[in-house]
């Protein structure tokens, strides 16, 4: 019955691609058409072959299927799809490309205009209808398909609440992670997964019901109960001790026809980020952790931080040449202060500031954050304090790569020496750069504020990183301006 069920969602799934594939295809022929003028193909073999709609149907399902969008992952979030089929779309629209060239397709040849002028786009002359039409199947492919998933998974999660669609599974482990476990599948409704049952980690046991969940027996009835109650599947929660009864507990359930998912006895504190399981040679090897910006996000990320720093020092150039000269008449010495921060890897770098304070050295010398009225800050230091504008040097920090635009603020070495042991976790900061604005500073938690509510939004964004999320600090950070209560 789940194979029926896993097959009729491929089905589903796949003819609902392909017919957005489809569309996309076409409507890059229509745009194409008319932004050039161009006659429609007469015949509908021509207007297949002109779409392309041979080459990208194909290519773009079996990108789908090989990026793994074609597996029944109840708890994959919508946004994370729709970012894999992003990807899978570039890639399969690369694909087609390569695959015109191969065989020598016409598709590529540029098409001249004549004596008609070339249409220009956002100002721009446009001389090649074939590069326009793949630049045009590039956006429109990602751009079909995402939004009929979306639109698919939002109509099967509001069906999957209503109790349609379900997946019955059972818990073996009555303990604390058993009951987390069955009370966490029972709180995502949208999953559609309903927990039938429990089965106790013991060999017997005395409890009828646990977590609001019925308790079917224990390990001595484990055989009977999967025969007498098939599930879909089965949750191994079992507290960490039983870590050398569970060889033998997978070999029993070898005998059984259901999916089995282990649920590692590890406490999400000791998780804070996401771990990702590989195989070498047969080998599994599961990564504890890591940092969320290795391969191709770091990457994206660094883009980000060069185009918008580079932005935002243009844009700010005449306040910081304004400061400059401010701080400079305000008290004696230098405009910028310097001093040792720690960034990624704990990595030590030189942190580019305007200086607030009458003496540097001072300043430099105590190794804690700045009170409150410290008699120390200058006229003008205590607005650029308030207003945070003291941080533009940040920006040449940036473009350097020693910090990124959004991250954790950095943090003396003296200070992490002193937090390290007193704070599980903190040290998990350094697995991304430090940044001028965080999911922190944004709440509100920066300066005189909860250390221990900073460092959790700080492993927040650590576990939840992307692209779009640095995209959305940025914009929050705009939105609420640069004052704050909490900076002195």
């Amino acid at each position: 019955m789940l194979k029926q069920r896993h097959q009729l969602f491929v089905t589903l799934f796949a003819g609902a691609d392909a017919a957005a594939i489809g569309v996309a295809s076409v409507t890059a022929l229509l745009l194409r058409e008319w932004f050039f003028t161009e006659p429609l193909p007469a015949s509908l073999t021509g207007l297949v072959r002109a779409s392309l709609i041979a080459l990208s149907i194909p290519v773009t399902l079996a990108t789908l299927a090989a990026c793994g969008l074609y597996k029944p992952r109840r708890d994959r979030s919508v946004w994370g799809e729709l970012w894999m089929v992003l990807r899978a779309g570039l890639i399969s629209v690369g694909t087609v490309v390569v695959a015109l060239w191969a065989i020598g397709s016409e598709q590529l040849a540029p098409v001249g205009l004549g004596s008609n002028p070339s249409p220009e786009l956002f100002g721009v002359p446009v001389t090649d209808p074939a590069r326009f039409q793949l630049g045009l199947l590039a956006a429109l492919i990602p751009l079909a398909v995402g939004s009929q998933r979306a639109a698919l998974r939002l109509l099967l999660r509001g069906l999957r609440r209503r109790g349609w669609n379900m997946r019955h599974v059972a818990v073996l482990g009555t303990g604390r992670l058993g009951q987390i476990t069955a009370q966490t599948l029972s709180r995502n409704a949208w999953t559609g997964i309903r927990v039938a049952y429990l089965v106790s980690h013991h060999r017997a046991t005395r409890h009828a019901e646990r977590a609001g969940v019925p308790v079917r027996g224990g390990l001595d009835d484990l055989d009977r109960i999967l025969e007498e109650h098939p599930v879909d599947a089965l949750y191994v929660a079992v507290p960490g001790s039983m870590g050398s009864e569970m060889g033998g507990l997978l070999r029993r359930l070898e005998r059984h026809a259901i999916d089995v998912r282990i649920v590692p006895d590890v406490q999400p504190r000791y998780l804070p980020v996401n771990m990702a399981v590989s195989e070498l040679e047969g080998m599994p090897i599961l990564s504890y952790r890591e940092s969320p910006l290795a391969g191709v996000g770091g990457v994206f990320k660094r883009c980000t931080d060069i185009a918008g720093g580079s932005v935002a020092l243009v844009v700010f150039s005449p306040v910081m040449l304004l400061i400059a000269l401010l701080v400079r008449l305000d008290s004696p010495g230098p405009v910028i202060f310097r001093q040792t921060r720690v960034s990624l890897g704990g990595e030590v770098f030189q942190i580019f500031k305007f200086r607030t304070m009458r003496s540097v050295g001072q300043e430099q010398a105590e190794p804690g954050w700045t009170e409150r009225g410290d008699r120390r800050i200058t006229k003008i230091g205590g607005v650029l304090r308030r207003t945070s504008l003291d941080e533009l040097p940040q920006l040449f920090n940036v473009l350097r790569g020693e910090m990124a635009l959004v991250g954790p603020r950095p943090e003396r070495p003296e200070l992490i020496d002193r937090f390290r042991e007193d704070w599980r976790g903190y040290m998990l900061r350094q697995h991304v750069k430090a940044g001028m604005t965080g999911w922190a500073q944004v709440h509100g938690y920066r300066g005189d504020s909860s250390l221990r509510k900073r460092l959790q939004y700080d492993l927040f964004y650590i576990r939840n990183w992307s692209l779009w999320l640095d995209l959305r600090i940025l914009a929050l950070t705009v939105i609420r301006g640069f004052v704050h209560k909490n900076a002195i």
